[in-house]
């Protein structure tokens, strides 16, 4: 792709990453490319919708974002308004997102520019509601807990069919996960779950999570759920602390909708969209979370290694009764050519054995 227009998403409280955000716009006044930086961290006044953010931008082709995986998902919702990727320079520690480093940048960009970059693409969450979302007025001081002003609730799609008992399609695509969430630290959230319309369990519990395999590695994996290849596409439900015996994360496939519908005698529920407040649920009100078909395109200067990434992001130590073996190959390939009926695996290129592989 060749970049016209770019925005830029700073993390401004990082010194390396003004640093790197020089060495943008540098490239852009030399390749005679806009770059404008969108500021999502404004403390105060109204926080606008990403659209508008898009359009103040000048609808860039590509969003560049320099910090961690936070400052990824500020940018990506950006770029879901339009047909933009979006660029990750790795200033984070512990994120999964972001993978170009920051000394990289430039290479990065004439890479894109040139159209030498890898495009990888990620399953998004789609949100459909019992009518559409608000955040009380008396509830979003307390809410929003010093992370200044609130992003506005999605919009409904116009676009999409609007049959009432089907409830109202969101403006909303998930990278990470959908959330519901208690209120109050004494009051349970009480939901009825459903997977693919079907009746799963009723919960009391802190919250529940709906997730992409993408968002795997974020607060379902810290709620106990498992870690699954940001390479497949699946609808992941994770509960919060449920006050029940059967406390495990289901795994639905991508066409199997995920319901979540507050219980009448439940306290109210916060719903998030990638870690940013969206809305409030009463008792009565219900979402629905299904595979969307938008993807985000996200640029890459190599094939991910996530599996690598997942043992150095975690430190992955291995296990003390196998100290006596010795040091394992890190590799679990032979060196030689891959036989033809594996070709279509996933597998470190053995060029990569010689040098010794490196982190992703």
């Amino acid at each position: 792709m060749t970049v016209k227009r770019m925005g830029l998403v700073v993390h401004h409280g990082r010194r390396d990453a003004l640093r790197v955000a020089a060495d943008v716009h540098t490239w852009g006044a030399l390749h005679n490319v806009r770059c404008t930086e969108i500021d999502v961290w404004q403390r105060e006044g109204p926080r606008h919708a990403e659209e508008d953010r898009r359009t103040v931008s000048g609808h860039p082709d590509l969003v560049v974002t320099l910090g961690g995986d936070g400052t990824f998902l500020r940018g990506a919702r950006i770029a879901a308004k339009g047909d933009g990727a979006v660029l990750g320079v790795d200033l984070g520690t512990v994120g999964f997102l972001t993978e170009v480093p920051a000394q990289d940048v430039v290479a990065a960009l004439d890479a894109v520019n040139e159209d030498r970059a890898l495009v990888e693409t990620r399953m998004t969450l789609a949100l459909r509601a019992s009518k559409p979302l608000r955040i009380p007025t008396s509830m979003e001081a307390l809410l929003r807990s010093g992370r200044g002003p609130a992003l506005p609730p999605p919009e409904v799609r116009e676009e999409a069919d609007g049959v009432d008992d089907w409830g109202v399609a969101l403006d909303v695509a998930a990278l990470n996960d959908i959330v519901l969430e208690k209120l109050v630290r004494d009051r349970q959230v009480d939901l009825g779950v459903y997977v693919a319309g079907r009746l799963l369990a009723s919960y009391s519990a802190d919250g529940a999570i709906v997730a992409t395999p993408t968002g795997s590695t974020a607060y379902s994996f810290a709620a106990g759920g498992p870690v699954l290849s940001p390479n497949m596409d699946a609808v992941v439900f994770t509960p919060v602390a449920p006050h029940m015996t059967f406390d495990r994360t289901v795994v639905a496939a991508p066409d199997e909708p995920v319901a979540l519908r507050v219980l009448p005698h439940s306290g109210p529920a916060a719903l998030s969209v990638d870690g940013r407040l969206r809305g409030v649920l009463e008792p009565g009100d219900w979402i629905a979370v299904h595979a969307a078909d938008y993807r985000l395109p996200l640029i890459r200067l190599a094939p991910t290694d996530f599996y690598q990434r997942l043992r150095h992001r975690f430190r992955l130590t291995d296990a003390p009764a196998t100290d006596g073996e010795g040091p394992l190959d890190p590799f679990g390939r032979p060196p030689g050519p891959v036989p033809a009926d594996l070709a279509h695996l996933r597998l470190p290129p053995v060029d990569e054995r010689r040098t010794g592989g490196q982190e992703a």
